[in-house]
């Protein structure tokens, strides 16, 4: 695009600038010549710890839109940004701040990026519905466009720069418009959209960063509809709905979410400075801004929908048999898989007591990976895999109690509803 685009309007540009600009964009220095700045490339697409302006525009504008306005300082942190060592670096008193804007990050993505449906706010006296491509209304808007790819040929105008240009989301609305028959199926799955009669969630989970490998490779359509088909042999009040169940009727859904750096702490990635040491960065070590930190900044939420209501409850019972199965299928995660390193070495002293050694050394600026996530200093550190037999302890295989239903349960339909009042 970004060829097309200085192509068409014929701009006068060397080769040089053209690489760097796409390595900004990219934020991957190895794309361009060597003799570029390095801390240029913590400005538009941070791929040090995700600090970017990006960041410090759609997370305080999203609080905002969704009423729940941020309250931090943006410009403070951005006026105390210096260059050092080739990076930009903070203030060590704003490191409070920088870490609540990658909690910030986290909120979004899980209160409202990642809501099952969409979200309704009210801001004073305005109400307005906010339509985030939360789950369920993705998924379909994702099949309403399938269906409609066969004719309208969507995915092509991708790679064609004239084209792409008016691939907006007045796409939806065109495919609504039509009266072309060939897109009766996309128009029926946008008019759920407006109804309201969405893929309803059957199940959810919040995972463990740790299993969240197992969960994406065990958990799927094709082993829930098995399963299903199981139980279906088993009980006989759920056999013949069980028949007519297929992969088409169950979304798997994994959404990873993160503080900005997947299960490390974005703060060990970032350098800092203090007024007594104006010229002078590092990492800020444990205890300097909190310690108060989860175990892993990362996790996965794992959602099961059906495009069907009929379905709901075989659908969750056949889900369950998979949590069921799951610890006989995988191995255990190994400890040293697990361990939690602390951020700077730790060694045994002559007491057998535990002291931290000295920072090493800054790792060279080409360097993406920082230190490793701060953790508690003992002798033992590390994820610790509840039992799995019949003790009350939770597991990662556990049902969700708030969730349970029949497996003969169907949700009503809204659209129906709907629809049988107008006839009132």
């Amino acid at each position: 695009m970004f060829d097309a685009l200085v192509k068409e309007n014929e701009i006068p540009m060397k080769p040089q600038d053209d690489s760097f600009i796409k390595a900004l964009i990219s934020g991957d220095p190895s794309q361009c010549y060597p003799d570029e700045k390095p801390f240029l490339f913590d400005i538009v697409a941070n791929q040090r710890n995700g600090l970017d302006v990006d960041k410090f525009d759609y997370i305080p504008r999203d609080s905002h839109m969704v009423g729940d306005k941020m309250n931090i300082a943006l410009m403070r942190i951005i006026n105390s940004a210096r260059v050092l060592d080739n990076q930009i670096c903070y203030d060590i008193k704003d490191a409070n701040l920088i870490y609540e804007i990658c909690a910030t990050r986290f909120k979004l993505h899980k209160m409202v990026y990642s809501h099952k449906a969409g979200m309704r706010h009210s801001f004073g006296e305005h109400s307005a519905f906010s339509l985030y491509l939360a789950k369920a209304i993705e998924y379909m808007i994702i099949d309403g466009l399938l269906e409609a790819e066969p004719h309208l040929q969507i995915a092509k105008h991708v790679y064609d720069p004239a084209k792409y240009l008016y691939l907006t989301d007045d796409i939806m609305g065109r495919i609504e418009a039509s009266t072309d028959p060939a897109l009766a199926r996309a128009r029926a799955i946008f008019d759920r959209i407006r109804t309201r009669d969405l893929y309803k969630m059957v199940d959810y989970k919040v995972v463990d960063w740790p299993w969240a490998e197992i969960f994406e490779k065990n958990i799927t359509p094709e082993r829930i509809v098995e399963a299903a088909r199981e139980l279906g042999n088993e009980d006989s009040s759920i056999n013949e709905i069980v028949k007519t169940l297929s992969v088409k009727h169950v979304i798997c859904d994994f959404s990873l979410m993160h503080y900005g750096m997947k299960e490390k702490n974005p703060l060990d990635f970032v350098k800092f400075y203090s007024k007594r040491h104006f010229n002078e960065s590092s990492h800020a070590e444990r205890g300097v801004y909190s310690n108060l930190m989860p175990q892993f900044f990362a996790e996965l939420l794992v959602r099961i929908y059906t495009r069907d209501i009929d379905y709901f409850g075989v659908i969750q019972a056949g889900y369950r048999r998979c949590l069921q199965k799951l610890p006989s299928q995988i191995n255990d995660p190994t400890p040293d898989e697990l361990v939690l390193k602390p951020m700077f070495p730790v060694a045994t002293s002559s007491d057998g007591s535990l002291e931290e050694l000295a920072p090493t050394p800054n790792p060279p600026v080409q360097e993406v990976l920082g230190p490793t996530t701060p953790r508690t200093f003992s002798r033992v550190s590390s994820f610790s895999r509840p039992s799995l037999g019949g003790s009350a302890d939770p597991t990662p295989f556990c049902n969700n109690n708030f969730t349970t239903v029949e497996m003969s349960f169907a949700p009503p339909s809204p659209s129906h509803k709907a629809k049988r009042r107008k006839v009132d």
